[in-house]
């Protein structure tokens, strides 16, 4: 990409997608497009169609999804399936036919197998079950990932595709519900603290370990790979740190100020038991996380406090 390309960004208001806005627009590219849902429904596959035979954009970062933790997950599957297929399967198809130079399809973590072997290597796609309380959303970013595959190695497309670990960051989705877990644990010490309460109970045993990974550092990482990558295997990014449910709680707690007590819902599901994503390929690049967990923890804080007060 050079400064004046054409670039569409699907998803800029959310977590991701506003991430690499911010950092396209800190290097220096100048010519970004930013569609807002209520201005193209990326679900409506006759508008997409549309947006792309007018606009014409030269590159396309794929950032917009259907998300949520994992009781949203779990409760309502179908949704999860057929939201992000329609996305999914709408901008690659419309990008492919409107010849965008390249695009780049951000999957998830959680498309891993659930027993795949630690740390998880980007060849574990696929060898095993899923799991079960994601599995609508994972088979949809499943079906994204190999469309790009197919277009490239059928047609030479410079599709490609990067496997994020779980983020945060700002402009995250603070709902009590349907929110993931790190964003979920600041809104709830947050107000555990406000409401003076000496208890807050966690879903699970806290027991399982994840990796976390501050939004702008993986924008860093997505526009490296559509500068520099155009192989047909996915790409690994994270941190390459893991900590546990009860060791990230304790740390939200401590940054927010919360004195009281952490307990655990263990009548509740834990998720897969350890997600830890092999960062090998993505370093060999040259590229690396900057952001502690604790620094990215307190901009996410001061974020929810800045949406909250709106």
């Amino acid at each position: 990409m050079d400064k004046k390309s054409k670039i569409y960004v699907a998803g800029h208001r959310g977590l991701v997608g506003s991430a690499i806005v911010r950092v396209l627009e800190n290097e220096g590219y100048t010519n970004i497009i930013k569609k807002t849902h209520k201005e193209l429904d990326l679900t409506d596959q006759s508008a997409v169609r549309d947006f792309f035979k007018n606009e014409k954009p030269e590159y396309v970062f794929l950032a917009a999804a259907h998300v949520g933790g994992i009781m949203a997950n779990n409760t309502s599957p179908a949704d999860f399936l057929y939201e992000n297929m329609m996305i999914e399967m709408n901008v690659i198809n419309s990008a492919y036919n409107n010849g965008v130079k390249k695009l780049l399809f951000l999957g998830s973590s959680c498309i891993y197998p659930k027993m795949a072997p630690q740390p998880i290597k980007e060849d574990a796609l696929l060898t095993g079950s899923l799991e079960p309380t994601n599995e609508g959303y994972a088979l949809a970013k499943i079906s994204g990932l190999k469309y790009c595959q197919y277009l490239k190695r059928t047609t030479g497309a410079d599709f490609i595709s990067c496997m994020p670990t779980n983020l945060y960051g700002p402009n995250d989705n603070y709902d009590p519900v349907n929110s993931h877990v790190l964003p979920a644990f600041i809104r709830r010490f947050h107000e555990a603290k406000e409401q003076g309460k000496d208890e807050v109970v966690i879903w699970g045993t806290g027991k399982p370990l994840r990796e976390f990974l501050y939004s702008d550092d993986l924008a860093k990482a997505c526009v490296l790979l559509m500068n520099e990558y155009s192989g047909e295997e996915t790409v690994n990014i994270g941190s390459g740190q893991e900590l546990t449910i009860a060791e990230l709680a304790g740390t939200v707690a401590d940054v927010i100020g919360f004195k009281g007590r952490i307990s655990y819902d263990e009548t509740k599901p834990d998720g897969t038991p350890r997600k830890l994503l092999d960062i090998s390929r993505i370093t060999s690049m040259g590229w690396k996380s900057d952001t502690s967990l604790k620094t990215g923890i307190a901009l996410a804080y001061k974020d929810f406090i800045e949406k909250s007060s709106v």
